[in-house]
Formats: C-alpha cells, sequence, structure tokens
C-alpha cells in the first residue's frame, strides 16, 4: 500500500505530531491526500520548547488543524521513578490523551509516525502503542527513516534534514529518578549547544557531570572549542566532560 491509498482509504483521523522528522512528514502528507485529518501535540516536561514551535510551523505548511494538549508525566509515578520501561508508561498516557481528545473532537483513528526502520523489540512504547490500536501508515507503507527524508527533501519541508531528537527523559540513566530541575538543565545546556552551532548531539547526566557526546562529523570541532563549552555550561552543571566516542545516530 502506498501513503496515497493509505490517505484515500482514511479521508480522515488524528495524528500525532512531535515536530520530527517522521511525524511531520505524516502531516504533510495528510494535509495533501487527506481530507480532514488534525494534528495532535503533546505538550510535556520531556519535550524541549523548540519542537512545539517546529510542530507549528508544521502544521501550518500541511495546512492541518494542531491541538496541543498538556500532559504532567512526571505526575506518574512508573514514569518519574525512569525504569528500564519508562517509555512503555509515557506511550500510554501521551496517547492516552491523544485519543480521548481526539474522540471529543469526533475522530476514531489515530496515527503516529513510526517508520519501517524502527525496532520494534528495541522500542517499549511500541508496546503501548499496540495496545491502544494507534495505526503507524508510514510502517505500514514501508516507508524507512531514509525514504521520509527523501520525501520530505521533494516536499520543502523544513524538517528533511532535521536530526534525530530523543525526549530530555533519556538523557537521564535509567533507574535516576526524574527531577523536573535536572530536564530543565539538560534542556537550557543543550539550548547553549545549539546556540554554538552544533546540531546532533546529547547531554547525558551523569550525576552532577554532563556527559556532552558529539556525532563524529562535530566531535573534532567540539574538542576545538572546549572553553566555549566550559564558559556555556558551566554554570549548569558542578562538571563538564566530552565523551571521545563518537555518538551513533540511533543514540
Amino acid at each position: 500500500m502506498t501513503l496515497e491509498a493509505f490517505f484515500f482509504q482514511n479521508p480522515s483521523g488524528a495524528l500525532a505530531l512531535s515536530g520530527g522528522v517522521d511525524s511531520s512528514y505524516l502531516a504533510w502528507a495528510a494535509g495533501k491526500y487527506g481530507q480532514s485529518w488534525r494534528a495532535y501535540y503533546v505538550k510535556a516536561a520531556f519535550q524541549p520548547a523548540f519542537e512545539l514551535r517546529d510542530a507549528e510551523r508544521v502544521a501550518a505548511l500541511a495546512g492541518v488543524a494542531l491541538t496541543v494538549i498538556e500532559a504532567d508525566v512526571l505526575a506518574v509515578p512508573e514514569i518519574a521513578a525512569n525504569p528500564e520501561n519508562r517509555c512503555y508508561f509515557c506511550k500510554r498516557l501521551i496517547f492516552s490523551a491523544i485519543l480521548e481528545r481526539a474522540a471529543a473532537d469526533g475522530c476514531t483513528l489515530v496515527i503516529d509516525g513510526t517508520n519501517a526502520s524502527d525496532e520494534v523489540s528495541d522500542r517499549p512504547g511500541m508496546r503501548a502503542l499496540q495496545e491502544l490500536s494507534v495505526r503507524s501508515p508510514l510502517r505500514e507503507c514501508g516507508l524507512t527513516k531514509s525514504d521520509v527524508r527523501e520525501r520530505s527533501k521533494a516536499a520543502g519541508l523544513f524538517t528533511w534534514s532535521k536530526p534525530s531528537y530523543a525526549c530530555l527523559a533519556t538523557r537521564i540513566p535509567a533507574g535516576t529518578a526524574i527531577a523536573p530541575e535536572a530536564l530543565a538543565k539538560i534542556e537550557r545546556g543543550e539550548d547553549a549547544l545549539f546556540a554554538l552551532g552544533f546540531t546532533d548531539f546529547r547531554i547525558r547526566l551523569r550525576g552532577e557531570t554532563a556527559l556532552l557526546q558529539f556525532n563524529e562529523a562535530q566531535l573534532d570541532g567540539a574538542l576545538a572549542r572546549r572553553a566555549e563549552l566550559l564558559e556555556r555550561l558551566s554554570p549548569l552543571f558542578s562538571a563538564v566532560a566530552v565523551d571521545l566516542k563518537p555518538r551513533r545516530a540511533s543514540d
């Protein structure tokens, strides 16, 4: 099945829009091939502010209405405790909120941007999607991440080259309780790195230390600018370290 055929068969519904590459292309396709699709963004402590701004831009470009839903993820003990399967509980909360709001808006079908490259075994959150009957058209149509980037570029979407950006909770080791103050520091630190021109990185919290991880293309530049990194990040973290092993794109 093609994506065009999916939206022909399902002319209306609700889509989860995160502002990332996959869901952004899905929103564009819904606007182009569908008839009356609505997008939903769940605003929570795990999402940095720029993701909402990107989602708003995408929705405007796609011509789909965007509804922003507030979710207190840290109010759920199974999420705040940060177990290995935290993503499962978080996805349950987020998509349950979308399903409830979408139903109130008259939408019975909810879709997300999972693509054919995503490994089900590595993503506990996918189990939540299956339990809630959320469909993944990109995956159903066999579209991989590379396919989505290529099609997004052809469609003129600014997200086509956007690096993958996992939620802020992934910066904290599993088993370490998540505090809102820690998330805020990580977000401010990563905003500082963006301001310095870096685009593909992570700040991992290790106790009071910020462990900076860069991809291979940016690692040498980061090491050469260590004085700038310390100047920007020292007010936020007790110690700053750079991981000498390049970060993999999937991390």
